[in-house]
């Protein structure tokens, strides 16, 4: 038996897109024509792939092996082309960096910028996500490398620490605690803590940060990403706990606060991560060796310091 890559690609677009008529559009194809292709691949197979009883398709066992497969035939064929386009080196290509919400924001736009500087014929771009996001887009082969607040879980990947990050408490400028500076844990007893979304590696920290200040029932609410838990802080909507370099320009200028609580929320380590077995592209390989030289976070939106 021959396997259509065609109808296998198809299947997996039918998969992404959560139901024919969607992939249909995608593929500016008639959702006739892609429930054929899917039909024609399953008898090749001799196998349902989609079940197709329910309002929503769903895979079946055998369709979920297969996406698994798929996914290793097509990220291969992308390593072929990787391979190839090696020949020419650094002059054209394209790089798509991964980033967890922090670093994808304050971190990755400056270091993009010196890279695009070194390299300028490699198109860049940025994908931003919370960890379990972005751990996703690397290991289903959606980018080839990306930087993390916080070590992957993913087997898959590989690791280095490249800086360190820490979490500081913000508040409001008028806050109660603002001008002392500090505070003791028992203090914050009253206040409402401002937590990122679940799966977010700034959550982990918040989290096990509340919990060493035995402040555990402390009131709570979820919001998501860093830029709006800044402007809720500074509405007096509650205090949080942010990265150090998210909150620099509004330290500095007076809209926000920062308290000293000891003790301290732990650092952090900022790593660099891609698949283990997969074949990195010239222009990755040169990120990655930019991001090994980096020995402090940019400041002010430029690079202090890289070697």
């Amino acid at each position: 038996m021959q396997l259509n890559l065609h109808r296998l690609w198809i299947f997996m677009t039918v998969v992404e897109c959560g139901g024919f008529s969607a992939a249909a559009q995608k593929l500016y194809l008639s959702q006739p024509s892609v429930s054929h292709q899917v039909r024609q691949l399953e008898q090749s197979l001799r196998a349902t792939l989609i079940d197709r009883s329910g309002a929503r398709i769903r895979l079946t066992p055998e369709g979920e092996v297969m996406l698994a497969y798929a996914k290793r035939v097509f990220l291969l064929a992308d390593e072929a082309v990787t391979a190839i386009r090696q020949v020419s080196g650094l002059h054209t290509g394209t790089l798509v960096a991964g980033g967890t919400t922090t670093v994808g924001t304050y971190l990755l736009p400056p270091l993009l910028a010196a890279f695009r500087d070194q390299h300028p014929g490699i198109e860049v771009g940025i994908y931003v996500g919370n960890g379990q996001q972005v751990e996703k887009q690397l290991v289903d082969g959606e980018i080839g490398v990306a930087v993390l607040a916080g070590e992957p879980g993913a087997a898959q990947l590989v690791s280095e620490p490249i800086l360190r990050d820490r979490l500081v408490l913000i508040t409001e400028p008028g806050h109660r605690l603002a001008q002392a500076g500090t505070a003791e844990p028992g203090e914050l007893a009253g206040e409402r803590f401002l937590l990122r979304e679940p799966g977010s590696s700034t959550r982990e920290l918040q989290e096990q940060a509340l919990e060493t200040w035995m402040l555990d029932e402390a009131r709570r609410t979820e919001i998501w990403g860093p830029e709006t838990i800044k402007q809720a802080v500074a509405s007096g909507l509650g205090v949080s706990l942010v990265s150090e370099h998210c909150v620099e320009r509004e330290l500095a200028d007076g809209r926000l606060a920062a308290l000293e609580v000891t003790p301290a929320p732990r650092p952090r380590p900022i790593v660099l991560a891609h698949r283990r077995d997969r074949l990195l592209a010239p222009a990755e390989q040169a990120f990655i060796a930019l991001l090994r030289g980096v020995r402090s976070w940019p400041g002010q939106n430029r690079l202090r310091s890289i070697s």
